[in-house]
């Protein structure tokens, strides 16, 4: 999954939200360098991920995808989860979207300083562009996936991507709506162990 939904399963817990937040930045060796708070957020965060690539539901998403994008199809369908979470964001949520992406941001802007100094300013422009509201929409994951395939060391299909996902949006938005709710059962047994 992508930003959306690790922050969301972060919960009301900012040391595990910053965590949640920069994991994908942070190599294994550099877990010394944060309060433990923070690295059980980013623990919690390479748990979410392992979960969420070995789930039946979302193996066969993926499975799908494989024709059109290959090795990223497992990138295709975590950056389109957020855009059917936005989508059900009422289903999982008391606190509107607006709402949590603006809580969101604050306790990032506000701990700008534990982040990596090369996330300080992708956190800001991140923020500015009211990043989060933007999966939301089709302009956002277009733009998302473009600012992925920019990165796409091997072929890739993400200028496709949104138009790909649309077709089978059905499908797939039932799936996470099957898949989501263990996620955060998942969270919660693994928060408490």
């Amino acid at each position: 999954m992508n930003f959306l939904a690790h922050l969301y399963l972060s919960g009301e817990n900012e040391e595990l939200l910053i965590g949640n937040f920069i994991a994908d930045f942070i190599r294994n060796r550099d877990l010394v360098l944060f309060p433990r708070s923070i690295v059980d957020g980013i623990r919690l965060h390479r748990h979410i991920d392992h979960y969420t690539d070995t789930h039946p539901v979302v193996v066969e998403s993926t499975r799908k995808l494989r024709i059109n994008h290959g090795k990223y199809a497992p990138v295709v369908i975590d950056v389109f989860y957020d855009y059917v979470l936005s989508r059900y964001w009422d289903r999982y949520s008391q606190v509107s979207l607006r709402n949590f992406a603006d809580d969101t941001y604050e306790v990032l802007n506000n701990n700008l300083a534990i982040l990596p100094i090369h996330l300080q300013d992708m956190t800001l422009r991140m923020i500015a562009d009211d990043f989060l509201l933007k999966y939301g929409t089709k302009v956002g994951m277009e733009r998302t996936f473009r600012r992925i395939g920019k990165r796409a060391k091997f072929a890739s299909n993400f200028s496709n991507a949104f138009e790909d996902l649309s077709q089978d949006y059905e499908s797939i938005a039932e799936g996470f709506n099957l898949f989501f709710p263990e996620m955060i059962q998942e969270v919660a047994n693994y928060e408490s162990a």
